[in-house]
């Protein structure tokens, strides 16, 4: 995202799009199709291309991590724009009399990898988050007699350190979960929407042999991306300056729900996702959504004075945006940690049994049908490729020792209170970690690295104490989401890999180019940025919303945990055990009970989100559902490509709508909505 298991399912062959008829009649392949070798796959036209988008898309992440904080997904973007780009490079030297290379969806493949990795790191090398709330400006903005605020712990950004610390810290996460690629992908079955979306666009744009439903799949992708396109340029006319304008932010379940964060803000991304995850994902999301947003936060909310203080900011981790953030901390550990268990338990069984095919893995239970044969088909052309090169478990395991050995060493020379038994141990629990991102990774479409980086923060910052504890636990928060943001990035470009007969060997040769380039591009581009504007004003354009709250989680790190609210970490606890105990019924229970058992990992990412993108993943759950009792057929050939579309569409849209935003093009008018005056 195989091995039958007849007794505990994790998601219903029926519900995966990538697996079964759904994506058989996607992407019907050439039986004389020529899969190129890894090293065919890898040139010069597409890294020069990678190098230019990856520019562009780097931008693009700063100015939404700088402005509000929140990045969406822009990996069909790439594969879309990748293909345009050299299509067009091609098609231009073709006019002109020269030959010119096939130009393969593999080779489309690894241009959006190499992408993906590089814009990346504008995320994860916190330039919105651990790295600015180091800075000179959010020291004195959270105020010098600030408790546990010293002037001490202050690192102004700098081009060479910056460059230095993600080149010693941005590949570990590649090395780090190399050698489960099977596991996620071929076993586990996990969807990675983006990345099934990705492939499902990359596919038909590269159909060799011209049937009939792969050109109305591409038709139909192309209708749906352009009403997305559209629409969400409507949308940006009405969303005018500042964070409660807009569709983004229409009451449609009513005032008092929106407050609440229950409404639907029509996203084409979201509801393309819930066309895309299995119908239990897009409901455990809603149940999780209904349990904190409809009740639990409501009711902690109703003790504000006794169990925190009333008058704190909606970021304080003293006040209920600390039990947001651990409660859905607790439930994603649990989750992720009970599924780790699991898999290290069945893979030791595996080497000692030597029968995998009988283990019972938390998987996918396989469907046998009237077009099972060709589903086979497909999927062992893709299992042989996928499997094809491999990339051997010494290389992977070495690389991971020694970059951890290099970068134990050469932290502590950037961030001297960040010692070098804390990098040591970071490394050594940071692949648990990893999994457990790339695992909800998977399941929603959401990478909760920044969630994972808090972990680290939180615990090195009250290790280490006042003496250097702020920059100690930033610090320890980028090394952490380092690795665990990358690795999900890696997973979910083996997906998009594995649907595209492209070489597991390209794509990581590619995630390591392309994480080469984010190195160097990312700091520069947001060093553009620092340099001509006025980062972290919170009167200005780019407020640098989360340097704050980072910074501010530091200090509370320093603090110590007794200064969380009360019964936090009783609630902590209760959620942690509740996500073992889900998931303990998940495998014990007869497969007809269990399909319709949550999943705890999804439901934990509306904790600390909130419920908008979970009503809209649930239309999308049942426009899919009414549409396959309708026309069965229909839904199984058109509903990936009305998916990748919505997608697409509100993706590419991102692009110039940051364009505006950094010429300081505002929205002309402010749609909002506020209760009407009593008669």
């Amino acid at each position: 995202m195989g091995t039958e298991i007849p007794t505990s399912p994790e998601i219903s062959e029926a519900l995966l799009l990538p697996e079964t008829n759904k994506t058989a009649a996607t992407v019907i392949l050439d039986q004389g199709e020529h899969v190129p070798e890894w090293k065919e796959q890898i040139t010069i036209r597409g890294l020069v291309v990678s190098a230019l988008l990856g520019t562009l898309f780097c931008i693009i992440t700063h100015k939404l991590n700088l402005t509000v904080g929140i990045i969406p997904s822009l990996n069909v973007a790439a594969g879309l724009l990748g293909f345009f780009f050299v299509k067009s490079w091609t098609g231009f030297l073709s006019k002109l009399g020269f030959t010119v290379k096939p130009f393969t969806k593999q080779e489309n493949t690894v241009i959006q990898t190499c992408v993906v990795a590089c814009y990346g790191l504008a995320f994860s090398g916190g330039f919105g988050s651990y790295l600015i709330a180091m800075d000179e400006k959010t020291y004195k903005l959270i105020g010098a007699d600030y408790p546990g605020n010293h002037a001490e712990d202050v690192i102004n950004p700098g081009l060479w350190w910056m460059i230095g610390f993600l080149f010693v810290v941005s590949f570990l996460g590649l090395f780090s979960l190399v050698p489960l690629r099977k596991v996620m992908v071929l076993d586990y079955k996990l969807t990675y929407p983006s990345g099934t979306a990705t492939a499902m666009l990359i596919n038909s744009f590269h159909t060799n042999t011209g049937a009939e439903l792969a050109a109305n799949q591409v038709k139909c992708l192309g209708k749906y991306l352009s009403l997305s396109l559209v629409w969400s340029c409507f949308k940006w006319f009405f969303s005018g300056v500042g964070d409660a304008c807009g569709f983004d932010n229409f009451p449609t379940l009513g005032l008092t729900l929106f407050k609440n964060t229950f409404y639907f803000d029509f996203s084409p991304t979201y509801v393309g996702c819930g066309l895309i995850c299995p119908h239990i994902v897009n409901c455990s999301v809603l149940l999780g959504a209904i349990i904190s947003w409809g009740f639990l936060w409501p009711f902690v909310s109703q003790h504000a004075g006794d169990w925190y203080p009333a008058d704190l900011g909606s970021n304080d981790f003293k006040g209920l945006y600390g039990y947001k953030v651990f409660i859905a901390i607790a439930i994603i550990l649990g989750d992720g940690l009970y599924n780790l268990v699991k898999i290290i338990a069945v893979t030791v069984k595996e080497l000692c049994s030597n029968s995998s095919r009988n283990l019972n893995l938390p998987v996918v239970t396989n469907v046998v049908d009237d077009e099972a044969s060709e589903i086979l088909l497909v999927k062992k052309k893709r299992d042989e490729v996928f499997l094809k090169d491999r990339i051997p478990l010494g290389f992977a395991v070495s690389g991971y020792v020694g970059l951890a050995a290099i970068s134990t060493a050469t932290i502590p020379l950037i961030f001297p209170p960040l010692k070098w038994y804390f990098v040591l141990c970071s490394y050594f629990i940071a692949p648990a970690l990893a999994f457990c991102n790339s695992y909800g990774t998977g399941l929603t479409d959401w990478s909760l690295a920044s969630t994972y980086g808090k972990i680290g923060l939180f615990i090195i910052a009250s290790v280490v104490g006042s003496d250097g504890g702020v920059i100690a636990g930033l610090a320890a928060c980028g090394v952490m989401m380092s690795i665990v943001s990358t690795a999900a990035d890696l997973m979910q470009d083996f997906k998009t890999g594995y649907l595209t007969l492209s070489s597991a060997k390209s794509m990581f040769v590619s995630q390591l180019v392309g994480t080469a380039m984010g190195c160097i591009i990312a700091p520069l581009t947001f060093y553009l940025f620092w340099s001509a504007f006025d980062i972290g004003d919170p009167n200005g354009p780019y407020k640098a919303p989360y340097a704050v709250i980072f910074r501010e989680m530091a200090i509370l790190g320093i603090e110590g945990f007794a200064e969380l609210p009360k019964h936090c970490l009783a609630l902590c606890y209760g959620f942690f055990v509740a996500a073992l105990i889900v998931n303990l019924l998940r495998d014990i229970t007869p497969p007809k009970i269990s399909q319709f058992i949550p999943i705890p990992m999804a439901m934990a990412v509306p904790f600390y989100i909130g419920a908008y993108f979970a009503i809209d993943m649930f239309v999308g759950t049942v426009i899919l559902f009414v549409w396959e009792r309708i026309n069965r057929k229909d839904a199984d050939d058109y509903a990936g490509a009305v998916a990748s579309g919505l997608i697409c569409g509100d993706g590419i849209w991102t692009i110039p709508s940051a364009i505006l935003s950094i010429l300081r093009i505002n929205p002309p008018i402010c749609m909002y909505f506020k209760p009407a005056l009593a008669s």
